[in-house]
């Protein structure tokens, strides 16, 4: 158990030795060059009474509280702004001190509703802590006279309320969104006693550009901004560390409780990945969990046509057992399969990925990211020796230029973008290579030196074009290429072609020649030069090319193998880098080792009594194909909804309606379960016990907060479906698989829940050669040996705009809604996104009569769906975009099959496209004109 309040030293930490040596009340301390005053006395264990101070925003001197007497120095000085010095003596207890601060205290109290025993915050208010460490026991001024005490409260946000009454001043809240969220969405108006707090230009939170991160609750130092959760349940009394299970940043948060009800999700200040810092998702979204459509009871049914039955534990397991047998024994070994889940814990997965090798006989086994990141696993390992990015996250710190491509990190990723607008702010310079014109792009306080807005499809021509320059121009690190890499030369002959370069790629790019050419010299001559990419990279037909053009982009630039620069994938869902290094592709055993391996093959089969399949198994695709077929007959899918997340919707279901068995582990009953006949119920993340490993290798604990609400944990499901098949598989805890996992994959050698529980986390490779992790990958030498510089040909895609589908349709996600959106869907994070639209250009809208807020006709080859239109320039002539979070959308039935060439990685983000106008707003209802139209 955590304790509920963090120690709080009231103004950050500084790098650096300790050196200077101060006395504060006659002990003595020694700290880092800067520090301030209260925060070298907090680490001598003295605290200085303070409102406006907290150490997770800079000083800002306002609250008067924190004064000191220091020798030599006229006056009282603030704390928190004063930083220390050489032989300073400080004293923060004096008679004058203690008047002073008594003083102001009633100053804030006389205008100040004293009303804590029924406040939500009473026992957790910042100001009623400080009236009684001053010793404030009467207010000489009343509350005749102009006062706040009736300002009104802000509820328009679903998760918390602003009380204007209860507030301060103390700009905690404006300056955590604007230092550590980046949004500076709330400001102080006005002055003196008219100050007050403002969000956008004096509307609502709603109204305001709010992300609703937290961070403004969690600075709050007052009731004012306070959790509706809070209010309803009571303050929570205890803690429990556990790890965010949205996207691949990997948030550290403490859930805190009171019995066994989740009160609040906090951001926890130690959290490697976050550290302290949230978004709306992790902060706010936690209510599925105990959601009434959740699923808690097995259920069965004959056929896909019938009712659902419940039944018990024993019965669902042995069926699924015995079906699984049946129809091997009828249709072959082969003949059945399983999925893994970048949702569960790599603990979950591993035991999948087990049970279908050992128990089922075969390597029929494959991952959701094989429509997302495989790409990457592909393109790193041929460039770089390994499937992982090279970066830990807090590196963006020492980056002097930074290229986004094909990520959206203030939608996708939304803790690490804000880390990377502070390094913006800073003075770092931005390259943003995306269809799109994204937030970054222009936001406040942040423009992109570059947008390429590159048309979709072209990814490899462009990146193609970027080394061209670097190679031709003299901007190549030939030091470090001759010490590090390989197959340089014949890399350097291939860039340097003619039709490589920006002139001859702007007919391709869309992207004018000299723009790319100031980008190319921009990156290239930076100190440190860091690349982040995501789904708008991998999900195309040359997503492994696009990988490795990325790769040797950064080889020849010498950026890779130390801090502030690296080839960084931003991963989509919590575990997709976990779900992968845990043996999910039907090549790779744990740790991405060739099943043909046959020392690494054996070193699986001494332990778990099993002969192994040494040819790869299915991957998803071919799953379906041979399914429609008849050649595959039943399938396990674990975490993942396919039927809403996988593209060509019309050929999943296909094949999902002809199998014979089809078994749902999840939530909640989804696209996929409607197709299935057994559905078993899995458990939400503050159920598991495990890891996650997040998209910069930080494998972090996640701690089960309340029991299983089914009765088991998932994998040991897994584990009965196995034994019930004959096999023999057992853990008695989640401990004992990570221990299994260690014994088996070099790279979490030295990982174990007791390693984890003590330093916190760790980035793999974890082992003998690092046993603390690797924060940076590559520092001394590539995991391959030298970098392998590979020819990267630029293929169009055969997925072309054509007179019937002219338009080029190209997906993506939003800040409040998680992929499927089968958690977030089921929170008060609909009231910003209740339905997926389409965004399409004021021209394109014009040529067609469409108007915004019209329901539209989206239709490609494949399919066709209906949503709203929502007119915006953001997107270019001739590329319209939605995202996929809502089923009755249902965005996947219009994109293709077309793949990547390595993975089969689907393309997304290149669909021909035809929109017509379905139905102009007038047919619509009022109300759902009005939501369509405040919904932005």
């Amino acid at each position: 158990m955590t304790l509920i309040k963090e120690p709080d030293h009231g103004t950050p930490a500084r790098a650096g030795e300790a050196t200077v040596a101060v006395e504060i009340d006659g002990t003595e301390v020694l700290v880092p060059e800067g520090t301030s005053v209260m925060r070298a006395a907090s680490e001598a264990g003295i605290d200085i009474p303070r409102l406006c101070a907290t150490d997770s925003l800079e000083a800002f001197g306002s609250c008067r509280l924190c004064l000191v007497d220091i020798d030599g120095r006229k006056g009282t000085p603030a704390s928190c702004t004063t930083p220390v010095a050489p032989g300073m003596k400080v004293r923060t207890q004096t008679p004058e001190l203690a008047a002073l601060r008594r003083g102001v205290m009633e100053l804030y109290i006389s205008d100040h509703p004293l009303d804590c025993l029924t406040c939500p915050a009473n026992g957790d208010c910042e100001l009623q802590d400080m009236a009684g460490v001053v010793g404030l026991r009467e207010v000489r001024y009343g509350f005749d006279g102009e006062n706040h005490l009736d300002e009104p409260t802000d509820s328009s946000n679903p998760y918390f309320d602003f009380d204007a009454s209860k507030c301060i001043s103390c700009s905690r809240c404006v300056r955590a969104c604007g230092e550590v969220q980046g949004t500076f969405a709330l400001t102080i108006e006005g002055r003196g006693f008219a100050s007050k707090v403002a969000a956008g230009a004096g509307g609502s939170f709603m109204e305001s550009d709010c992300v609703s991160c937290g961070a403004c609750v969690q600075a709050c130092p007052t009731a004012t901004l306070q959790e509706r959760s809070v209010v309803e349940l009571g303050m929570p009394t205890r803690s429990v560390v556990t790890t965010c299970a949205y996207c691949g940043v990997g948030c550290s948060f403490k859930a805190e409780l009171r019995g066994d009800e989740v009160v609040r999700m906090v951001p926890y200040k130690d959290g490697g990945a976050n550290e302290g810092h949230s978004c709306v998702k992790g902060r706010f979204a936690f209510g599925y969990a105990s959601h009434p459509e959740r699923q808690l009871k097995p259920m069965l049914r004959e056929r896909i046509t019938d009712p659902w039955r419940e039944v018990g534990w024993e019965e669902a397991i042995g069926y699924v057992a015995r079906r699984m047998l049946d129809i091997q024994a009828r249709h072959g070994a082969g003949a059945i399969g399983g999925i893994t889940s970048s949702r569960c814990t790599n603990e979950e997965v591993y035991a999948v990925q087990k049970m279908v090798r050992a128990a089922f006989g075969n390597n029929n086994v494959d991952t959701c990211a094989r429509v997302c990141h495989s790409p990457t696993g592909y393109g790193l390992k041929q460039t770089y020796g390994t499937s992982a990015g090279t970066q830990d996250f807090k590196s963006v710190a020492r980056a002097d230029v930074i290229l986004v491509i094909g990520a959206n990190p203030t939608d996708g990723h939304p803790v690490f973008a804000s880390r990377m607008k502070r390094r913006l702010r800073q003075g770092a310079r931005l390259i943003v290579a995306d269809p799109r014109r994204i937030d970054l792009v222009r936001s406040p306080h942040v423009e992109a030196a570059h947008h390429l807005q590159l048309a979709p499809g072209t990814n490899v021509a462009l990146v193609n074009a970027l080394a061209h320059v670097v190679v031709t121009e003299g901007l190549v690190d030939r030091a470090f290429v001759a010490e590090r890499c390989e197959d340089f030369e014949a890399w350097e002959r291939f860039i340097a072609r003619p039709e490589h370069s920006p002139e001859a790629v702007a007919g391709i790019t869309g992207v004018p020649a000299e723009e790319l050419r100031a980008a190319a010299r921009l990156y290239a001559g930076a100190p440190n030069a860091a690349i982040y990419y995501g789904l708008g990279v991998t999900e195309h037909s040359q997503g492994s090319t696009m990988v490795m053009g990325m790769a040797n982009l950064a080889m020849a630039t010498g950026n890779i193998g130390r801090e502030g620069v690296g080839v960084n994938p931003l991963r989509g869902q919590n575990n997709v880098q976990g779900s992968c290094d845990m043996g999910s592709f039907p090549h790779e055993l744990p740790g991405y080792r060739h099943v043909s391996d046959d020392a690494v093959r054996s070193v699986f089969e001494t332990l778990w009594g099993r002969t192994l399949q040494s040819e790869p198994g299915l991957r998803i695709p071919n799953m379906f194909d041979s399914a429609v077929d008849g050649t595959f007959r039943a399938l396990f899918v674990h975490g993942e909804d396919i039927a809403q997340s996988d593209p060509n919707t019309r050929h999943v279901t296909a094949a999902l309606s002809a199998m014979d068995l089809v078994v749902v582990q999840d939530l909640f009953l989804n696209e996929t379960s409607k197709f299935a006949h057994v559905f078993l119920p899995g458990t939400s993340f503050l159920e598991k016990d495990g890891t996650f490993t997040n998209a910069e290798r930080r494998i972090n604990r996640v701690r089960p907060v309340m029991a299983p609400r089914t009765g088991k944990h998932e994998w040991q499901i897994v584990c009965e479906i196995a034994q019930a098949m004959g096999y023999p598989m057992k853990w008695d805890d989640a401990s004992q698989i990570m221990d299994e996992i260690a014994m088996t994959t070099p790279t979490f050698a030295g990982v174990s829940f007791g390693k984890l529980d003590r330093v916190g986390s760790v980035q793999w490779p974890c082992n003998d050669t690092s046993p603390e992790g690797t924060p940076i990958m590559h520092v001394d030498g590539f995991v391959r040996g030298r970098g392998r510089f590979v020819e990267t040909v630029y293929v169009p895609t055969e997925e072309r705009s054509t007179r019937k589908f002219p338009l080029i349709l190209t997906t993506g996600r939003i800040l409040s809604q998680y992929n499927v959106g089968a958690q977030t869907r089921r929170t008060g994070n609909v009231a910003w996104h209740p339905e997926d639209v389409l965004e399409l250009h004021p021209h394109d809208a014009e040529v067609r009569g469409i108007r915004d807020g019209d329901t539209v006709a989206l239709a490609s080859r494949v399919g066709e769906t209906s949503l709203r239109a929502r007119i915006d320039d953001r997107m270019p002539v001739g590329v319209v975009y939605t995202t996929f979070h809502h089923p009755a959308t249902g965005a996947n039935v219009v994109t293709t099959e077309h793949s990547d060439w390595a993975t089969n990685c689907p393309e997304y983000k290149v669909t021909a496209v035809q929109v017509t106008l379905k139905r102009p707003p007038a047919a619509e209802p009022a109300a759902a004109r009005s939501v369509a139209a405040g919904e932005r």
